[in-house]
């Protein structure tokens, strides 16, 4: 017999409102945390929502979640190194950028 449940680690999608929903009501959330969002699922049951926006979580508590918490931040680590990173512009206080010369434009 089997006693460790089921773990599935996803990233959220739209029909998981609901859910997501449901589970910060009973965790006693003002709102569901910001997207995108990697939820665990324990025997198919949602259980907890880490954010990958602000690492805000919301967890049912009458369920141990602690361990598949750690699960879902090492995931979410992993995640994020391997994600190709966007260059970032530099700003310089009181730079602005050369403008392109406008073209003549003659009237005969």
């Amino acid at each position: 017999m089997n006693t460790q449940p089921e773990i599935t680690i996803r990233p959220a999608y739209a029909d998981d409102e609901l859910a997501l929903r449901r589970l910060a009501a009973v965790d006693s959330a003002d709102a569901i945390p910001p997207a995108p969002l990697l939820l665990a699922e324990l025997d198919g049951d949602l259980r907890v929502a880490l954010s990958l926006a602000d690492g805000s979580v919301i967890a049912d508590p009458f369920v141990r979640t602690a361990e598949v918490l750690e699960l879902l931040r090492l995931r979410a680590r992993a995640e994020t190194a391997t994600r190709p990173r966007r260059a970032r512009r530099r700003r310089f206080p009181g730079y602005r950028a050369p403008t392109r010369p406008r073209a003549q434009v003659t009237h005969p």
